[in-house]
């Protein structure tokens, strides 16, 4: 059985959803997982004629993703999540000088490009558990062949036999890889965090409120007692609703006057938030409405915020994501 290219690109489409799961997944990067979807897409147009009905198309096109990500991790440093790059910080001014190493961090991705619209419940509820931003990160401590067999095998529920066909190996290489894999992330820093909340709704409301209000002893009621937030690319972090809450009212209280518009990152909750354009440029006509400025991710667990991951957008912050909103499907602007 050969392919003729216009069905393999109506095979890739249908499957496009799980392979950018199964990509972000092994990549820890949206941005690279556009590229090795784009790259998915083009070697499987390329190879339809030598496709010989062995296995399944789908099984065909996670043999080539797989490939794709393979070559790519071969290249690139781990990814990690930001707490993992350094210790935490006192809420002042001078913790700001450090800036991480470009791509050295997990970055988000929105719900909406990596889960099934259509799966049941309890299906959904583990699919959101594996692009949770700590999942992510503890995955690219795994060798990358032990990171495609864990995912394969435990997320997306391939038998060993199924995942041993695909990566050209034995079925006992495949279960050693596997225990092996589960070994590594069952110490990895980043996987001690409870499950998360699945009803987050009224919270989200609550901290839209509290943060355009800027009503900040409201806005730290919504926090963990020890909650951490992080604002990659900055290598600060902190710890502690204190930490936060002081952070807010000192250095980051250029953030009062934002708006907030709701998404959906990594099977979370999350806000596009936006700052007045006349911040710092108050006598400047043309400086209207507001312009982004980072995506907030939270994890919610016991119906608090154990973590706020701002992920910053902002074009005049040096090494910023300037695409980050576009790749949420938020506006470039809000008007005033």
């Amino acid at each position: 059985m050969t392919l003729t290219r216009e069905p393999v690109l109506a095979e890739f489409e249908a499957h496009r959803r799980e392979l950018s799961g199964y990509c972000y997944r092994m990549l820890g990067s949206a941005a690279d997982t556009d590229d090795a979807v784009q790259e998915t897409m083009i070697r499987s147009w390329q190879a339809a004629d030598r496709f010989e009905g062995r296995s399944s198309v789908r099984s065909w096109l996670y043999r080539i993703a797989t490939n794709v990500c393979l070559d790519m991790l071969r290249a690139r440093r781990r990814r990690a999540a930001p707490t993992e790059l350094g210790p935490a910080m006192p809420p002042v001014q001078s913790s700001l000088t450090g800036v991480l190493p470009e791509g050295s961090w997990v970055s988000p991705i929105a719900d909406e490009r990596v889960l099934p619209p259509e799966a049941d419940p309890a299906e959904v509820s583990e699919l959101r558990e594996s692009v949770r931003l700590a999942f992510v990160a503890a995955l690219q401590h795994l060798p990358p062949r032990q990171r495609a067999v864990l995912i394969l095998c435990e997320v997306l529920r391939w038998q060993a036999a199924e995942v041993a066909a695909l990566l050209d190996t034995s079925v006992a290489a495949v279960n050693s890889a596997l225990q092996r894999a589960r070994t590594t992330l069952a110490g990895a820093p980043t996987m001690l965090r409870p499950a998360l909340d699945l009803d987050t709704t009224d919270l989200l409301e609550q901290y839209i409120a509290a943060f355009e209000s800027y009503d900040i002893d409201r806005f730290v009621s919504l926090l963990h007692a020890d909650a951490v937030q992080s604002m990659p690319p900055f290598a600060m972090w902190l710890r502690g609703r204190e930490d936060i809450g002081a952070w807010m009212r000192g250095v980051g209280s250029g953030c009062e006057g934002s708006r907030l518009l709701p998404v959906a990152a990594n099977g979370c909750p999350a806000v596009g938030q936006y700052r007045r354009a006349d911040q710092g440029r108050p006598h400047d006509p043309a400086a209207t409405g507001y312009l982004p400025w980072g995506l907030h991710v939270l994890d919610v667990v016991d119906g608090q915020i154990a973590e706020i991951h701002t992920f910053l957008a902002g074009h005049d912050v040096p090494g910023s994501d300037p695409g980050l909103f576009a790749r949420f499907g938020l506006p470039a602007r809000l008007p005033a």
